[in-house]
């Protein structure tokens, strides 16, 4: 199995390269990541290049004009780059925990998805990680007691390395805990549904719109909790202008046996390229 990383990036930097100093430590040279990133500033693109910590597996920087937030978009372009099995997509602003690869490694399965599990960070640990002055991967426990008991992090799930757990799978569509910035699927079941939809405007449930398609190619969720933690960042919340449309899309397509995408793997070719650059 060929593993690849899409992590996806806007004008983060800071953010981005405490992820990818977690991921690529864990990263072997016949993997690949891809940075999916959704129009960030030339300014802040300089500033993710110029401090990126050494990987021994490619890594791409897919970039393409900001037009809003077109996020489906780009991790379509980062998937279709990935040159992959399977896919694990990561956001910018969640950071894997130390045995985030192996632990997705362990739940692939197929006819399967993974979706995986995060930990909430608060602004004021948030603000210490991206200045390297708190080391996640590096807190031992008791150190992760004091930042629960002070309500800086919201659980302490991660601290449970069990991929073997029962109970995992869900037969049925189920929207709550859909976590597309930690998801894992197997390329081919990706391209079956057609990736994100794109044709899903704004922020909001394009990734349950995934998953509910998925289920509907008989590809079943399996939840990622106490194995594929990660560590997700502050941040303030996006405009959710267009969230009860999105959720009303997804609410009507619930009753239906839609699979494909309406927009989106197959249609990249109607679209300006993205511009590529390997980084190492």
């Amino acid at each position: 199995m060929k593993l690849g990383f899409v992590v996806l990036t806007y004008n983060r930097p800071l953010a981005l390269l405490a992820v990818l100093r977690a991921l690529a430590p864990q990263c072997t040279s016949d993997m690949t990541v891809v940075i999916a990133d959704d129009g960030s500033t030339a300014q802040n693109v300089a500033a993710m290049r110029s401090a990126m910590p050494a990987f021994a597996c490619p890594v791409r920087h897919l970039w393409h004009p900001d037009v809003g937030f077109t996020a489906a978009r780009a991790r379509n372009q980062g998937a279709a780059n990935a040159d992959c099995d399977y896919i694990v997509f990561l956001d910018g602003d969640c950071v894997p925990n130390a045995h985030f690869v192996q632990a997705h490694v362990a739940l692939a399965e197929q006819g399967c998805f993974v979706n995986g599990s995060r930990v909430l960070l608060s602004p004021a640990l948030t603000a210490r990680v991206e200045q390297r002055e708190a080391e996640l991967l590096q807190m031992g426990t008791a150190g992760w007691l004091r930042l629960r008991l002070s309500g800086d992090v919201n659980k302490l799930s991660h601290l449970v390395d069990w991929p073997g757990a029962p109970g995992r799978i869900h037969e049925r569509f189920k929207w709550k805990g859909i976590r597309s910035c930690n998801f894992g699927v197997w390329y081919r079941d990706f391209k079956t549904v057609n990736g994100f939809d794109e044709s899903f405007e704004g922020w909001g449930h394009e990734d349950a719109d995934l998953v509910l398609r998925l289920h509907h190619a008989d590809v079943k969720r399996k939840n990622g909790w106490c194995a594929t933690e990660v560590f997700h960042l502050w941040h303030a919340e996006n405009s959710r202008a267009r969230e009860a449309v999105n959720r009303q899309k997804v609410l009507i397509r619930e009753h239906s046996a839609i699979v494909r995408a309406e927009q989106g793997l197959g249609q990249l070719h109607h679209g300006a390229a993205p511009t590529v650059t390997d980084l190492n």
